[in-house]
Parts: structure tokens; sequence; C-alpha cells
């Protein structure tokens, strides 16, 4: 068999053999040829039965990890390793300045893809997925929006992404419109009016696309961020799929309620949403339904379903007090601030952690969001050339040992937290004749860590004594992970301008391994105790501590505000 083949060693097979054929006299030849084959055979495949058999018993967990720039499936076992992924990369489209969009046809081939190439990856290693696949999580990105058909299954627009900034004159318009402005919906669901979230999306949608208008009106649209797309397509579609959300996703379409985790009737009314359109909310950790036939894992359960931040937050089990950064596409920094919200002072959002079931109770979280991060050096390799490939910034940078002066603030479509200027656009400043390439890409990989730094100072100042940023040790440990954290120079650098450590863990991609354990609890593959008490996580971890002088890093924030500042009121250049 195959799996066989890829496991015996033939040269050794071979040498034996000519061995053989040495010491044995022809006529017994043929005769221990077969005998040897026959007891290879037998123990490799009694090796192999004991490989599916412990497999099976055990058990494995998938996770859709469905992102900005690509998806990925990933199976974990029992000691939540991955054993198999599978990633593609799919469209991104920009039809003008300020928008971003993806094609959700395209995103659901992508998973498609994904599941089946590592399921092909899983079984040629041995892995008995076949039988041992106990349920599966999806996490996705956040904000993004899609309306569909539900009598056709088709969508009525592309899917309209997070930092798309189409929305700035629907939200000036409400912020002068509603008597709390900027604020108006802050009470009940924890953000600002921005273009960031889904309802703003949706809003333009309803007002600009003829066939979200008529769809509604004939009572056949519904609406959904990827999350809620996905798993309708999986469990059925035209066919009776199922319409349902969880409560993170949720929580960042401006609609829900923080404190009953109910779409807020009010919010509805004001924006003149119809309820009908949106989907049911769920926990984060439950059996939601079964994948249906079409799909490469019919059957299976699809058991946990969470933003990509919040399953970041679960996957490095972060309890109260506790901060995590992902970088990825942007950056994106979470605390967890127990079983109660709260309301941020300085730019930040109030959102939730996670809810592990049903009848769990509700960790919340103060969120500031970092619009570009990771997409500013996609830029320098896309769009200027300077660098081949993501990976290159890091010897590039590090071909000096500062920026010369050079600061660049990536608000491509305007600052997230804590600024929220919607107005602001990029800049690089303290250009001379001596400036290079290195310079620029230093001055790129800086610009990530100080927005971390500036959410972070914001949270020091909101959670206060009520989500003190302390462990027990008393010391502050940012806990990072997202493919960007494998640039050793930039987690350095994240180090010196915070000055305080940062801790890498040994897998990175804690956001699919959040999903995987959120999906895992629910149908009782792992209990919390493994996930939240487990000290196996820290053991091989990477700390990253502070270098730099305190004078050298409060003048370099001086001049970090300073760039910021001259980002102000630039949108309109482009005209």
């Amino acid at each position: 068999s195959k799996r066989i083949k890829r496991r015996v060693n033939f040269p050794t097979i071979s040498l034996t053999l000519i061995q053989l054929s040495i010491y044995t006299t022809p006529p017994l030849f043929p005769r221990y040829i077969l005998s040897s084959l026959i007891f290879i055979r037998i123990v490799q495949s009694s090796s192999l039965e004991k490989q599916k058999k412990m497999a099976g018993e055990k058990g494995f967990i998938g996770s859709i990890d469905q992102g900005t720039t690509s998806t990925r499936f990933i199976i974990y076992d029992h000691d939540a390793r991955a054993v198999a992924s599978h990633q593609v990369e799919f469209t991104q489209f920009y039809p003008e300045a300020g928008w971003v969009e993806h094609d959700p046809m395209e995103i659901l081939e992508s998973v498609k893809v994904c599941i089946t190439k590592a399921l092909d990856k899983a079984t040629a290693d041995g892995h008995n997925v076949d039988g041992g696949l106990k349920a599966i999580g999806l996490t996705d990105q956040r904000e993004t929006t899609v309306v569909w058909s539900k009598s056709t299954g088709l969508p009525l627009h592309k899917a309209i992404v997070w930092m798309d900034a189409r929305t700035s004159s629907i939200c000036r318009r409400l912020e002068k419109e509603l008597s709390g402005g900027r604020s108006h919906f802050v009470e009940s669901c924890g953000l600002p009016i921005s273009t960031y979230f889904s309802a703003m999306k949706l809003l333009w949608l309803m007002e600009n696309v003829d066939a979200v208008k008529d769809a509604i009106k004939k009572g056949d649209a519904i609406f959904g961020t990827i999350d809620t797309w996905i798993i309708w397509n999986m469990t059925g579609g035209v066919n009776g799929g199922l319409h349902v959300t969880d409560v993170t996703n949720a929580s960042r379409t401006m609609l829900m309620n923080l404190k009953t985790l109910n779409w807020d009737e009010d919010t509805l009314k004001t924006l003149a949403i119809p309820a009908e359109i949106l989907p049911k909310i769920v926990s984060n950790s439950e059996v939601i339904g079964e994948i249906c036939k079409g799909w490469p894992i019919p059957g299976i359960k699809i058991a946990g379903c969470l933003g990509d931040q919040h399953a970041a937050m679960l996957g490095q089990a972060c309890k109260k007090g506790e901060a995590k950064s992902t970088y990825g596409t942007g950056a994106f920094i979470l605390l967890n601030t127990g079983e109660v919200p709260i309301k941020s002072g300085h730019g930040l959002l109030t959102t939730l952690s996670y809810k592990l079931g049903p009848q769990a109770k509700t960790n919340y979280a103060l969120e500031g969001s970092i619009a570009i991060a990771g997409a500013a050096v996609q830029w320098l390799r896309d769009s200027l050339g300077i660098i081949k490939s993501a990976s290159e910034i890091e010897d590039l940078a590090a071909m000096v040992e500062s920026t010369g002066g050079v600061y660049f603030v990536p608000a491509f479509n305007g600052l997230f937290a804590p600024w929220w200027r919607e107005d602001a656009r990029g800049v690089c400043i303290g250009i001379t004749r001596f400036t290079n390439k290195s310079h620029i890409a230093r001055a790129v990989l800086e610009s990530m860590c100080f927005q971390v730094k500036d959410v972070l100072d914001s949270m020091n100042k909101d959670a206060g004594e009520k989500g003190s940023l302390n462990n027990e040790k008393g010391e502050f440990l940012l806990r990072v992970d997202g493919g960007a954290t494998a640039n050793n120079l930039l987690m350095q650098i994240q180090a010196d301008l915070m000055g305080t450590p940062v801790v890498r863990p040994v897998d990175i991609e804690t956001t699919a391994l959040g999903a995987a354990y959120a999906a895992g609890l629910a149908v009782g593959f792992w209990k919390e105790e493994d996930i939240f008490e487990s000290g196996e996580k820290s053991k091989n971890s990477k700390v990253f501590r502070p270098a730099m002088e305190e004078a050298t890093r409060k003048k370099k924030v001086e001049s970090w505000c300073k760039a910021v500042e001259r980002t102000f009121d630039l949108a309109d250049l482009s005209l």
C-alpha cells in the first residue's frame, strides 16, 4: 500500500537481501526473500494499526481559519499539536481608493480546498482522520459583511471587507443626525460609529445596491459576517442551511447589546435594519450543526465559532487581566477584563473575550484595533517592490541600527484605536539624502510596534484596578501571535518600545488553535483545565526583553506622536 511504501526503508531491505544472497545457497534464496518481506509487512501493518488505534481513541479536531488574505484548515491532535494544514490565498479587490472587497464564492471554494488538502496530508502521514475527526471549529475575519439570497444562495454583492472605508459619508451623516454623535451606540454595543463595523457596511449595501434593496423587500435577503456565510453553506445552504453567528462576531456589528447578548431593538429601529435578515446568536462553544453532503467532511459537527481576535485570546489562554496582540494584516490587542464590560475613556473598544458555552459566563475585553500592520509589509513588497517576499524585511531592516530619523505611519484608510481618525492618511517623514530602503523597512516595523504601544498605554489607563495588566509575579507580559511574530527583530523592537517583555509561544497560529479549543470543549474532547491550567504552553515560549534605555524610548515615542499628528485631515488629497 502507499502508506506502507512510505515507511519501509527500502535501501535497508535491499542491503539485507544482498547479504542474504551472499550467505544463502541459491535454492533457499527465494524463500528467505519471501519470509523477509512477509515479516516486514506484518511488522509494518501492526505498527500502522497501532497508530490508527491510538488516533481513533483520542481523535482530532479541525479548525477553519478564514482570514483577510488567506484561508487555512488545520488538524490538531489531543495534545493540541497541528498534524496537518493547508493554506490558500484568495483575491483582494480594490474597486476604488479606500474600498476593499472579497468574492464570497471564492472564499467558500478556498475553504473546500483547504479541508481536502489538509485531510490528504494527514492521511498520507498515517493519521486516521477519516474515523477520528470529532468536530471542527471556525474562526474568521470580523466585520466583513455579506448579504445574499435565501432562494439562490448567491451573494447580492461582493463582501465588503472590515478595513473598507466607503461608509465614511454614512458615518458622518449619522454623527450629525443622532443625539449622541459618534458615541451614540457605545452604551449598548461598546463601539463608536465607524467605517470599521458591519452595520455601516450593511447600510451602504441597503442604500446603494438595487439587488439588496429588492431582496429585502421580497424577504429573500439575509445578512451575515463571514462566519455566518460559511456555516450557512456548510450546513445546507438553500436546502436548510443554519443562519447563525456567534457572540464575538455579533459584538462587532454595532447591532448586539453587550449585556443581553441579543440584537438591540433600539439600534435596529434607529438604523432601519430589519431584524428578520439577521442571524441567530449562539455562544462560542456549542454544537451548531452538522456539515452537509457536498463538502469534504459530511456529518462532522461544527462545534465552535469565534471572531479571529477572540479565538486568539482563547488560543493564548488569556484569563482576566491578561493581554495578547495578534499581528496579521492588521494588529489587534485585547485585554480580558473578566465578567464585567469596562467602558473606555481612551479610544478603546468594549467587546467580548469569549463565552464558552450557552450557560457559561461571559468574559469581556478591551480592544485596540490597528488597521495596517502586516499589510504595510505587503505594501512594501507588492506596491513599491522594495522586497520580494515578506520575510525579507527582517534582514533588510537589520542592516541599519536605527531608522535614521524616519517615521512611517500607515494610515492608508484612516487610523483606528486609540486615535479614530477617518481623515488620516499615510505619511513617511524625516527623510533625508541619507535615507535608504533599510531605514524605510525598519520604520515600517517600528510603526507596527508604536501602534501596539499606543493601545497598551490606553489599556493601562482604562483598566486600572478593575482589570490589572500584571500577572502573578507583578510583571506585565504581552502575549503575541500571528505570522509576523516569526520576525525576531520586530519582536525585539516591540519589547524595546514598550519597556516590558514580549512572550511568543511555540505555535504562533493561536487563532486557529482557539477555534479548535472551542470546538473541542463543546464535544468533550478537552476540558477547560486542559487549556487554562496546563503549563506546557509556556515551557518553550521565547521571551524578548527590552534593551533600550528609557530616555531613548521616551524621545522616540514623542517623535512618533508628532508623525501621527501629521496624518490628520489628509483624506481630501486624493481628489
